[in-house]
């Protein structure tokens, strides 16, 4: 029996008084991914990117472990949401117009003490200021990097489109608006380098493509490497200490961590291991968070149809943004249909030992929009589920 059809046992008999569809976590993956992620990250804290998990009991399994410090968010909401439930360092990742949560935030001490604002604009210092309930509460702010790679003048540019500020002085003269400001605090500064730590360079049947992207990341580990450095003296020359310099991504831990100028890494992809971090030379992991569709025909010899399943990921559309067919191996799509939102044929030799009502499960694409489909998760040991945790769904919290 391969690895992996031992896996699927072991899921099917955890899973045997549960009707698909179902989504498990399993456990023992979880913690030896987190394990390799704080090896990588090599005595620098790693800061658990929360849109990649999405689940507050595993968000304070992670935390309780060695190596890990403070959460990153995606919303000002569910960063007040985290705060209140006893999270007390919440780093949101990018920048806000939620005036009501900037009014909540603002009211209340011990939110904007666990609350830490990203800015990379003046005038999202103004949306803060026009929705400010309480003068005498200090707003802790944290400045954002572009880490993109330009070339030719800036004629090419590689990497996603985030801040607007690139070079020390812009970042200098964005700090000095928060220090002049009353009312704010500028504790951080962050830059994600994804297409470094969310990039695969290894692409399966791509070796010129492949060798394509790992040139490319050298070059922009190197480039931003110098210029994360200059920018944090150039910040720290104006703010003095800070208290954190963020970094890195799932993908370019070890990387990010080997800057002198980085104190803390970011991941939660890692956690999961989702089928788009399959690809890379630098780390491999295990896959942890998986979901079930049960099968409901058979049209023909080598093919079954299995309920619904066609929950595609964010990002530019294409088949590497569909989940994957993962148990029983060798299952594949139907090129004609693909994943459908309510029923999903399936191909291969595999189909014909699948019984109306079996599993086949899936491997999401992204790691914690597997989260917004499912209300709940069984977390898996061995061969049983010993508990049963909500989503941040299935706790009537959809934050996007």
């Amino acid at each position: 029996m391969t690895p992996r059809a031992a896996d699927r046992a072991r899921y099917d008999r955890a899973t045997a008084h549960l009707d698909a569809p179902v989504a498990i976590v399993d456990l023992e993956a979880f913690d030896a991914n987190a394990d390799d992620l704080v090896r990588r990250a090599a005595g620098k804290p790693v800061r658990v990117a929360s849109k990649s998990v999405r689940c507050r009991a595993l968000l304070e399994r992670v935390l309780a472990r060695p190596g890990f410090a403070g959460l990153m968010s995606f919303t000002l909401a569910e960063s007040l949401w985290l705060a209140r439930a006893g999270f007390d360092d919440v780093l949101l990742a990018y920048p806000s117009a939620d005036r009501a949560s900037f009014a909540e935030l603002t009211s209340d001490p011990k939110l904007a003490a666990a609350v830490t604002v990203m800015i990379d604009d003046p005038a999202q210092l103004d949306l803060v200021d026009r929705a400010r309930e309480r003068d005498d509460l200090e707003v802790r702010v944290c400045l954002e990097l572009d880490t993109s790679l330009q070339l030719l003048g800036g004629r090419v540019r590689v990497g996603a489109r985030r801040s607007p500020l690139r070079t020390p002085a812009q970042l200098a003269d964005l700090a000095r608006s928060v220090v002049r400001r009353p009312g704010f605090r500028l504790v951080g500064l962050m830059a994600y380098e994804g297409h470094v730590a969310g990039v695969g360079d290894a692409v399966a049947g791509r070796p010129v493509r492949s060798r394509a992207i790992r040139l490319m990341q050298a070059a922009a580990r190197r480039e931003l490497a110098a210029r994360r450095g200059e920018v944090v003296r150039a910040v720290r020359a104006v703010a003095g200490d800070l208290e954190f310099v963020n970094g890195g991504g799932t993908g370019s831990v070890q990387h990010t961590a080997a800057e002198a100028a980085v104190t803390e890494v970011a991941a939660g992809s890692g956690l999961y291991v989702p089928r788009l971090f399959d690809n890379y030379t630098s780390f491999s992991g295990r896959p942890a968070a998986l979901f079930a569709q049960p099968v409901v025909r058979r049209p023909g010899v080598g093919v079954v149809t299995v309920l619904g399943g066609g929950y595609p990921a964010s990002g530019a559309p294409g088949a590497d943004r569909l989940p994957v067919p993962y148990l029983p191996e060798g299952l594949r799509y139907d090129p004609q249909e693909g994943a459908g939102e309510v029923q999903t044929p399936l191909l291969g030799s595999p189909a014909d030992d699948l019984l109306i009502g079996d599993k086949v499960w899936f491997r999401h694409a992204k790691a914690g929009e597997l989260c917004e489909r499912f209300d709940e998760l069984q977390l898996v040991e061995g061969d049983r589920v010993t508990a049963t945790v909500p989503t941040y769904r299935g706790e009537g919290r959809t934050f996007l």
